[in-house]
């Protein structure tokens, strides 16, 4: 087997495979395309062609019909097995129709009698290329619409199971807040709150409605605690306040199969850990804590200060933020405080 290869004027299109199992051929029909400006892979068989084709793509197969072993009608399916996009021109010495209905049958996209001329090998060449461009072209179209089709309807899909998870824990807050009406409202205002702090800092839109959604799903565990605990005038026992704590493990095992949620998850382990590590579930400390985590526990404290509970009266906004101040740093991330108190005081009636 002899390959020639010569610089093709686009360097965009791939060599030309040409097969015949004259060696005479070969190169009269090799010298002819180098001069037209591509570069040539020669084989003599249709089994050294598949060898080629196996290892190598090309731009078009140009093979004689008549082969040792393989001949080149048999050739043709398979080697477009291979590439389907390959372009195929066959040359036969036989000019019948019963040739030509042959190897177009096969798959070739067009043949031609020997001797072949330069000019008509230029334009079968020229011809089959665009054609191949075409149809490659075609190729990326369609597949540019599947892609797109599925995407959107993975998005749609997403988009319903998100308004399916949102249905659902709505239905349990509700059933929640129903069991503690000094709950009632509380994860609404919490999100809202949240969000606008998320917003102050300058986090990305996307950070900032992850923030919203943990924040208005960070409290669904509370339907799993007592209702004597969750009521309960006075101050709490050790064991009713271990008991407490316990809704963060239980809102997550309700969600935790709702792994689309993502980072929202983190948000909501997160919300009752402290900046100087003395929160809970993990004790974790400072930047270890989530950046939506460190905004929930700013938002949930001053929701919570300003809300009535059965053992007090809510807390001006002001008196909160005042509260919250000696906080930060311990309870709160002070950049997270700081955001909070923009907000809120942007909210505030301007001074007499």
């Amino acid at each position: 087997m002899a390959t020639s290869r010569a610089p093709a004027r686009d360097a965009a299109v791939l060599p030309i495979l040409l097969v015949d199992g004259d060696a005479l051929v070969r190169a009269a029909l090799t010298k002819m395309l180098e001069s037209l400006g591509y570069a040539v892979v020669c084989a003599e068989s249709g089994e050294s062609a598949l060898a080629l084709l196996a290892r190598s793509r090309f731009a078009l197969l140009l093979s004689d019909v008549r082969l040792p072993g393989l001949d080149g009608v048999e050739l043709v399916p398979v080697a477009l097995d291979v590439d389907p996009d390959m372009g195929i021109i066959m040359v036969t010495t036989a000019n019948d129709a019963a040739t030509a209905t042959a190897v177009l049958t096969a798959g070739a996209w067009d043949y031609l009698t020997k001797p072949v001329a330069a000019t008509t090998l230029r334009g079968a060449v020229q011809r089959a290329l665009r054609r191949r461009e075409q149809t490659i072209r075609r190729t990326r179209h369609a597949i540019e619409r599947e892609v797109a089709a599925r995407t959107a309807a993975i998005e749609r899909e997403h988009a319903s199971l998100q308004s399916l998870t949102l249905a659902t824990v709505e239905a349990l807050l509700k059933a929640m807040e129903a069991r503690d009406p000094y709950l009632m409202g509380h994860s609404q205002r919490m999100a809202s709150l949240a969000a606008s702090v998320a917003e102050a800092m300058g986090l990305e839109p996307e950070v900032v409605e992850h923030v919203r959604l943990a924040a208005r799903l960070a409290d669904v565990g509370k339907i799993g605690l007592r209702t004597e605990v969750m009521n309960k005038p006075g101050r709490l026992t050790p064991e009713e306040f271990d008991h407490v704590q316990d809704h963060v493990r239980i809102g997550l095992e309700i969600l935790s199969p709702l792994d689309h949620l993502g980072v929202v998850l983190d948000y909501i382990r997160d919300h009752h850990e402290h900046w100087d590590g003395t929160g809970y579930p993990r004790a974790l400390a400072g930047d270890a804590i989530s950046i939506g985590g460190r905004i929930l526990a700013a938002a949930d404290a001053f929701v919570a200060l300003t809300s009535r509970r059965a053992y007090r009266e809510p807390r001006t906004p002001t008196d909160a933020l005042d509260h919250l101040r000696d906080s930060a740093g311990s309870l709160l991330d002070w950049t997270v405080y700081a955001a909070l108190r923009d907000v809120i005081e942007e909210t505030l009636p301007p001074l007499p």
